[in-house]
């Protein structure tokens, strides 16, 4: 099956999101599950999609091609789909998978994530979503998911739709309860 992975185009600060990323792809490859991700060759996207394909894993990515030209485009994985904007991709991502991951990242990992999270609210995507709460980096973000519902914005079935895990492994499993893998 398909995992789109929304993660950093930066390492971060720690060598442990890093090695968070490559566990996944790990882990990921070793489960035949492919990859689906935003395409690019630097930071957490980089090292997810070359832990995918050291361990013989299938990389689909979906990249613009303004970032293409910017020659962040890895061009070693299994199938690199260009597109004309920043919202078709996410389309195309979404499209092409069965379950959704977030990893720590910045502003573009935030916006897929509060926009596949609406889709799902919606009913316009039906697959699980699930953040790798690597070194608790979501925790801020999650009290803020909270406060949403407590304050009346967010249902609370909305939020426990949210699958959160700390290690690779137990996100994994927890995707994999509601999905047919």
């Amino acid at each position: 099956m398909n995992i789109c992975v929304f993660c950093g185009s930066s390492i971060g600060n720690n060598l442990i999101y890093e090695e968070a990323a490559q566990e996944l792809g790990r882990l990921m490859a070793e489960s035949s599950h492919s990859l689906v991700y935003g395409g690019g060759n630097v930071g957490l996207m980089g090292a997810i999609a070359d832990s995918v394909l050291k361990h013989n894993g299938k990389v689909i990515g979906v990249i613009p091609d303004f970032l293409l030209r910017l020659e962040v485009g890895h061009r070693g994985i299994t199938e690199l789909e260009v597109v004309s904007s920043m919202h078709e991709r996410k389309k195309r991502m979404a499209d092409l998978s069965n379950a959704f991951i977030a990893m720590p990242g910045g502003w573009g990992t935030l916006d897929e994530l509060a926009e596949i999270l609406t889709w799902k609210q919606l009913g316009l995507v039906t697959q699980p979503i699930g953040l790798l709460n690597t070194l608790n980096f979501f925790d801020p973000l999650l009290d803020q998911m909270r406060l949403m519902v407590s304050a009346g914005f967010l249902r609370q079935e909305n939020l426990d739709f949210l699958k959160v895990e700390d290690t690779a492994p137990k996100l994994l499993a927890a995707l994999s309860a509601e999905a047919l893998f």
